[in-house]
């Protein structure tokens, strides 16, 4: 299959996707379910987030969390202090992700090795968590913050005041489901334009894409930025929507696992992928919570198993279909 055609046929399924998540709060009435997909939604920007970078690009981070830490609590603590309404202090959040993002990545994207950049990230996740972790002055330290102020009312025409809170979340579902879709767009765009031709350059060969005049510091640093700003949105909604942030549950390596296991697990370097596997790992971990205990045990058993028999993600999976080889036409 040419690439353009499979390009085109991944931006379909992520519109049909898209559009059936539309319908369903529609038919889903149990909050937890809607809360559960609002989860799912969250961690499918962040994992396509950090898909951009190494998935496109060929950037492993390990400290992608940290983006979505700073948005989480830079939304919160400004709408806390400041009185601001949280679809003002959303932003903030996103901003102050996209400025640690450009801070950290000028000197760490001009690093080829992959283990430094990694660990160097990593690095910076920790010292993102202890920062958070000890000014408790100011962030309350390991208790977290608490009663973070959510969603202000907002007025629709022909539909009336819509309210955000406890209750009925059908609000708050199509708002992330807003959020997701202009991030899934934003990311799309980059990845199937000249910027994704450019970032795939340099992760087949950096010394290659630069002897062809592509410039790959200036590349790998605008799709560091645009990752961590998406991720600094995801992390803001999230703290608006749960209302309740500990540093473990917003910058937690927990959370860096979960995204990679969401990327692999849909397929890494797809458009489909992060949003696939976000429903997959987030509904699959629910539906074993039931064997308590064994839970991680049956969770880590399932991923070596998916790794060995599926290592391209469920996107890239050909089950009981194999192209025949074309006979030759007898002379």
């Amino acid at each position: 299959m040419r690439p353009q055609i499979r390009s085109w046929r991944q931006h379909g399924i992520v519109i049909a996707i898209l559009g059936l998540l539309c319908l369903v709060p529609l038919l889903v009435h149990n909050p937890y379910l809607l809360h559960l997909f609002i989860l799912s939604m969250l961690y499918a920007m962040l994992a396509a987030s950090w898909n951009l970078i190494n998935g496109y690009a060929g950037i492993f981070t390990f400290g992608h969390q940290a983006f979505f830490g700073l948005g989480a609590y830079g939304s919160a603590l400004l709408a806390m202090h400041a009185g601001l309404s949280p679809w003002i202090t959303l932003w903030f959040g996103g901003v102050v992700a996209a400025l640690a993002g450009l801070a950290i990545g000028l000197p760490v994207l001009r690093i080829r090795s992959v283990a430094h950049v990694a660990i160097v990230t990593l690095a910076f996740a920790v010292i993102v968590q202890d920062a958070v972790s000890n000014w408790a002055d100011f962030t309350r330290g390991t208790l977290g913050l608490a009663s973070i102020p959510p969603f202000t009312p907002v007025t629709l025409p022909g539909f009336g005041v819509i309210s955000f809170g406890a209750g009925d979340p059908s609000a708050s579902y199509y708002v992330a489901l807003v959020f997701l879709a202009a991030s899934t767009a934003l990311l799309i765009g980059l990845a199937s334009g000249r910027t994704g031709l450019a970032l795939r350059a340099i992760r087949d060969s950096e010394s290659a894409a630069d002897s062809l005049g592509v410039d790959p510091a200036r590349y790998k640093l605008m799709a560091f930025v645009v990752s961590s700003f998406v991720a600094g949105i995801a992390g803001a909604y999230y703290a608006h929507y749960l209302r309740i942030l500990t540093p473990d549950s917003a910058i937690g390596f927990s959370i860096m696992v979960t995204t990679l296991v969401i990327t692999l697990v849909g397929g890494i370097g797809t458009t489909t992928g992060p949003l696939v596997g976000s429903f997959v790992v987030t509904f699959g971990l629910e539906s074993l919570r039931g064997l308590g205990d064994y839970r991680l045990m049956v969770y880590g058993v399932l991923l070596v198993l998916f790794v060995i028999f599926a290592p391209r993600g469920l996107v890239q999976v050909r089950l009981f279909v194999r192209p025949r080889a074309k006979r030759p036409h007898p002379a």
